[in-house]
């Protein structure tokens, strides 16, 4: 039977209120999605799609190509090779972490404890990179290779390399895992050295597995070349090591420098390292005892006593000052005598500084008074940096003029109670070789730039003294050598300019009275300085600590080496001519002062290399004048014309050069 109206009406009443609210849930469904898709598409985006990149692509810096540091006739010092760096994606190696960790530590051959666990809990991490071991050797890399395991892998690192081990290892220093300069040339000049660094980019999919990978390589730094020789630098070193090994000292140091320009030719410390594995080396090894040491330099520091009286005209070289009794008594400290208690009674300025009398320097001393001789002091560069080449480099300590008494007058004008560096102690006797013209110590030569070179310019800093005086003092430092304490410093055929020093060491606030630093620094030859040189020797044991034993014959050793090498013609008894091109000579007048000046070297780019010239077939009048032209000079033998020359045409010009040529009368025609 069919329904009635009635109920008919209800079942589509019930049906239309039940599809309404269907209706009204689905649109309130639709309208929250909708609303939850405007939320996170618009007011989220920018938010959401950092995040989706950060968890879908990991970015990795490459460190940057050092550029190469080489020595003055382009060797290379420092240089970067490629190595391999192993990393990881830990999120494809899982569970399996123990194992793996187990297989590298078996390639690697050296895994500790520590490395073990460390490694093991970074690869059980679901990230999308790790780190398994930076720079490792080639042997090691091939080992990891051949285990072709998931989730390891490669990329190229710059790691560097100092080819010839411990040579100028102090100058050198070091760099860190992450390529940056940690000490050094290699810190000092780091934002040139060491380029710009590249990307490595790895995409990975919503399990984190990676799936792409993009390298930006980084690109190589600016070439350093630096003032020092590589043969200079192997002989100062060599000489100075082999003397504290016989003199069974604590150590020492030597710097080379060329008096006219500043340049820094060498520069030694005992004990040295190696920068290729510096973390095995302790801090007193990498220590550049040359820039950072203090010592108290003793007699050679009378050099500042006597040109402060020379300078100053209180005392002329011939001045006589009795040093009788031989002992200096003052208020307060013990009684100050000569070096085994001898009186040398009275003596000339000269002799003073020959037979390096404490008594007559304190005499000296007593008659500038503290106010000269502090500021002859700071004129020197002592208490101040001197180079900006070190930024470690330490000041020193000096007496201010108004705080020095009677007691620090004495001791410092003889060299106590006033603690400097080697650097500082060889650039203040070099201005004495440039005639009382102090140049800024320095071992930035050039900077390599694409294909450009910008040299750096020799600075002059100040007037020490007068031309006058730096030649007075000259004649006595070079009687130091003829006929006083630094005999043994003596060179066949050159005339040497010097002074030794003995100092006690100072420890705990006490002098020691079995440790001393012996140094001798000087000049050659004396009649145009090359070099100047100065040695210290820490605590020699086996023989004398004195300077004249100690550090005197090590000088003289390097100094023989050193004109042979560089072609240096001797002063005495010359056997073949020699033919000095004719130059044009001005005198060097201080430019600037070092007080408030800027502390970085200014780069110049320098014109077309010069090459030595083919003087082949010329006359030796029409060569000598040919090479003048060039500011070269030359060293002929035999007569008529050149048949044979050095360096050979087409050779760089290095300044200082000597062109060596052999002439003869009979000449070949083509």
């Amino acid at each position: 039977m069919p329904p009635s109206g009635s109920s008919a009406h209800d079942w589509r009443k019930t049906l239309r209120r039940r599809a309404i609210v269907v209706a009204v849930l689905l649109a309130s469904w639709v309208a929250g999605i909708e609303a939850r898709l405007v939320y996170l598409q618009v007011v989220r985006h920018a938010d959401l799609t950092a995040r989706a990149e950060k968890q879908h692509m990991r970015t990795i810096d490459a460190p940057a190509m050092r550029g190469d540091i080489v020595d003055r006739k382009g060797r290379v010092l420092a240089t970067s090779v490629d190595a391999d760096t192993v990393y990881a994606v830990p999120s494809e190696i899982g569970d399996d972490a123990p194992a793996v960790v187990a297989k590298l530590c078996g390639a690697f051959g050296d895994c500790s404890d520590k490395e073990r666990q460390a490694l093991t809990d970074r690869l059980s991490q679901r990230r999308p990179f790790a780190y398994v071991r930076r720079q490792i050797s080639p042997d090691q890399s091939q080992r990891v290779a051949a285990l072709n395991l998931d989730g390891i892998g490669f990329i190229k690192e710059s790691k560097r390399f100092y080819p010839n081990v411990q040579l100028a290892a102090h100058l050198l220093g070091y760099v860190g895992i992450d390529n940056n300069g940690l000490s050094g040339i290699e810190y000092t000049y780091d934002p040139q050295i060491r380029g710009k660094k590249g990307t490595i980019l790895i995409q990975t999919d919503a399990k984190r597995h990676a799936f792409s990978r993009f390298e930006r390589p980084p690109t190589i730094g600016a070439t350093v070349e630096l003032t020092i020789d590589e043969y200079l630098q192997h002989v100062a070193e060599r000489e100075l090591h082999a003397a504290v090994i016989e003199d069974r000292a604590q150590g020492g140091s030597v710097v080379v420098m060329n008096p006219h320009t500043g340049e820094i030719l060498a520069m030694a410390n005992e004990p040295t390292f190696n920068p290729n594995d510096y973390r095995d080396a302790d801090e007193i090894e990498r220590r550049n005892r040359a820039v950072q040491n203090l010592y108290e330099p003793g007699s050679t520091f009378k050099i500042v006593t006597a040109s402060a009286a020379l300078e100053e005209k209180v005392l002329a070289p011939d001045a006589l000052i009795d040093t009788n009794p031989g002992v200096v008594k003052l208020a307060g400290r013990p009684a100050i005598t000569e070096d085994n208690h001898h009186n040398y009674g009275v003596l000339s300025l000269t002799d003073v500084i020959v037979k390096s009398s404490n008594v007559g320097a304190i005499k000296i001393g007593f008659k500038i008074g503290t106010e000269r001789l502090s500021r002859f002091v700071g004129l020197y560069g002592f208490g101040k940096s001197v180079s900006p080449d070190f930024p470690s480099e330490n000041s020193g300590i000096v007496w201010r003029p108004e705080k020095m008494t009677e007691s620090a007058l004495a001791s410092v004008s003889m060299g106590y109670q006033v603690a400097i560096t080697p650097l500082q102690m060889v650039s203040a006797v070099s201005s004495v070789a440039n005639g009382g013209v102090y140049m800024e110590p320095r071992v930035l030569r050039a900077v390599y730039r694409g294909n450009h070179r910008y040299s750096v310019q020799p600075k002059t800093v100040r007037r020490t003294v007068s031309v006058d005086t730096a030649a007075a003092l000259t004649q006595i430092m070079e009687q130091v050598v003829l006929r006083g304490t630094a005999k043994r410093a003596q060179m066949d055929g050159y005339t040497i300019a010097g002074k030794t020093g003995t100092a006690q060491k100072l420890e705990n606030g006490h002098y020691s009275k079995s440790d001393h630093f012996g140094s001798f620094v000087g000049f050659l030859p004396v009649e145009n300085p090359q070099l100047a040189m100065i040695v210290v020797i820490d605590s020699a044991k086996a023989v004398s600590d004195h300077g004249g034993v100690a550090a005197a014959p090590v000088f003289q050793r390097i100094a023989q080496a050193a004109v042979r090498y560089l072609g240096i013609a001797p002063t005495i008894n010359a056997a073949p001519p020699v033919l000095l091109a004719k130059k044009d000579e001005t005198p060097i007048e201080p430019t600037s002062d070092v007080t408030g000046a800027d502390p970085r070297v200014s780069l110049v780019a320098d014109g077309p290399p010069g090459t030595v010239p083919d003087l082949h077939g010329m006359s030796a009048r029409e060569a000598i004048r040919k090479l003048a032209k060039l500011g070269l000079n030359a060293h002929a033998t035999g007569n008529g014309f050149v048949v044979a020359q050095q360096p050979e045409a087409g050779a760089p010009i290095e300044p200082g050069t000597i062109c060596q040529l052999t002439l003869t009368r009979q000449v070949t025609h083509p």
